[in-house]
């Protein structure tokens, strides 16, 4: 079956980086674009960013556009989100998803086989 884990969360201080990796298993990795998403408590699911299959096609969302980067190792069925120049506001649980439905790459809607997600926590 499917399986997505992501990992490199953890707790950084605001202007810091982290990279978290998500290994994807049971489907052919290199056929499908991946997203990265994060939830914050009380809030809906939001798009971060998404990477084509080639991983020649990047789109981020506004709010990350510029500090995250989102990239892919097909050889290693991994998907990476480098996140810099972190703000209290990206704390969040991060979950990495497959795209398996053409309706906007920036919807859950699009997305089935989601991560088990990890935390990141900026402090002030």
């Amino acid at each position: 079956q499917v399986q997505l884990v992501e990992s490199g969360g953890g707790l950084v201080q605001a202007g810091g980086s982290l990279r978290l990796s998500c290994a994807a298993s049971g489907l052919p990795f290199s056929r499908y674009s991946m997203g990265w998403f994060r939830q914050a408590p009380g809030t809906e699911r939001e798009f971060q960013a998404t990477i084509s299959k080639s991983g020649g096609s990047t789109y981020y969302a506004d709010s990350v556009k510029g500090r995250f980067t989102i990239s892919r190792d097909n050889a290693k069925n991994t998907v990476y989100l480098q996140m810099d120049s972190l703000k209290p506001d990206d704390t969040a649980v991060y979950y990495c998803a497959v795209q398996t439905k053409v309706l906007g790459y920036y919807t859950p809607r699009s997305y089935d086989y989601w991560g088990q997600g990890t935390q990141v926590t900026v402090s002030s």
